[in-house]
């Protein structure tokens, strides 16, 4: 049984002691292999890291007898240890499989090798004999609805700031589930609230995300307000910075679906002859509480009808995208803000609660 370490659980309490001689870190989360890379490096040089010696190696051009001479050689200075990294390092694995478990079976005790690879099946007999002599590391992408959680954790241990749950929630909002980008997020508002200060979903309002993260939500808050003419100016800033539509809609797509969830939450309960407020299906959506004033404005304005064909916008959008409209992109999403900024229908709300 081959032992795996996932990449988040590595990182909040890694493995006591120096790190074996050889490491593979398989998946395709670049920050955690970045990560877990460090802590490596971190236990190896201690306080001399920065003279630890490292050898860097590409995967789809390195030879066995490179990597080898690596291995084999100490270093004349620094740390009496060497690192010994072979990035994207799937190629080398399949080319140089036999020696890989001769070198596993009896590996240098100075030297630590670091295997960087997409896939590593478990049940091959280098992976079970890595398992026996190293580690292995599970740095694939977290789950989308995982990654709250962990920012408000990461933000602890590397930042010691403590992240609100509504505002790890709305930074991933804003900024996405690309962990380097959140990270550098992080660092920003560590250095607005100070060590050990509370970041507050105002404080991600007003210091996180970029211009066009936010522009974003501009083109959506005036839609959704009615002001198709200022939609349409920062749509067009946006498409002019170099965003395309396929990606602008993903953003907006996110929020809207928020939207669509919580009318059909309503309208559900008002199937069942029960009653859910506008509010509460808001909440249950995922809306964080921070906004849950602006989305119930948002929603009574957009309407019972036009809140339920949300879903059917949404994938007619999404499938115009991706083909299967001959309209450019720019119009198709032209045509969402259109029927999200129509007029408000009378008394036509998804509740009145």
């Amino acid at each position: 049984m081959v032992q795996i370490f996932p990449a988040k659980d590595f990182l909040s309490s890694p493995p006591k002691g120096p790190p074996p001689p050889v490491c593979v870190l398989f998946g395709q989360e670049v920050f955690f292999k970045y990560q877990v890379l460090r802590v490596i490096r971190g236990q190896l040089g201690g306080p001399g890291i920065e003279e630890l010696a490292i050898d860097r190696f590409g995967g789809d051009q390195a030879d066995w007898s490179q990597v080898a001479q690596a291995l084999w050689t100490l270093p004349m200075f620094g740390p009496g240890v060497r690192l010994v990294l072979v990035e994207e390092a799937d190629g080398f694995v399949s080319r140089f499989r036999e020696p890989l478990e001769q070198y596993v079976a009896k590996p240098c005790q100075k030297t630590v090798l670091v295997l960087e690879v997409t896939s590593w099946p478990g049940n091959t007999r280098l992976a079970k004999a890595v398992a026996s002599v190293g580690w292995t590391v599970d740095c694939n992408p977290l789950r989308p609805a995982q990654i709250a959680g962990w920012l408000a954790v990461w933000a602890r241990q590397s930042y010691q700031i403590r992240l609100e749950p509504e505002a790890a929630q709305l930074l991933v909002d804003w900024v996405g589930v690309e962990l380097g980008l959140l990270d550098q997020e992080l660092q920003k508002l560590a250095l607005a609230v100070g060590p050990n200060g509370r970041v507050q979903p105002e404080h991600v309002h007003q210091y996180s995300a970029s211009w066009r993260t936010k522009t974003v939500w501009e083109v959506l808050d005036a839609a959704l307000a009615g002001n198709l003419p200022e939609a349409l100016v920062h749509l067009d800033r946006l498409l002019l910075a170099g965003e395309t539509p396929v990606g602008l809609f993903a953003q907006m797509s996110a929020s809207l679906r928020r939207f669509a969830a919580a009318a059909r939450r309503v309208l559900d309960a008002e199937a069942a002859g029960q009653r859910l407020s506008l509010r509460e299906a808001l909440r249950q959506a995922g809306v964080v509480p921070y906004f849950l004033d602006k989305a119930e404005m948002q929603l009574r304005r957009l309407g019972r009808t036009r809140a339920s064909r949300l879903y059917q916008w949404l994938l007619e959008t999404d499938l115009a995208l991706k083909g299967a409209s001959a309209l450019p992109g720019r119009f198709v999403l032209e045509t969402l803000l259109m029927q999200l900024a129509e007029s408000p229908e009378a008394k036509t709300s998804p509740t009145d609660g």
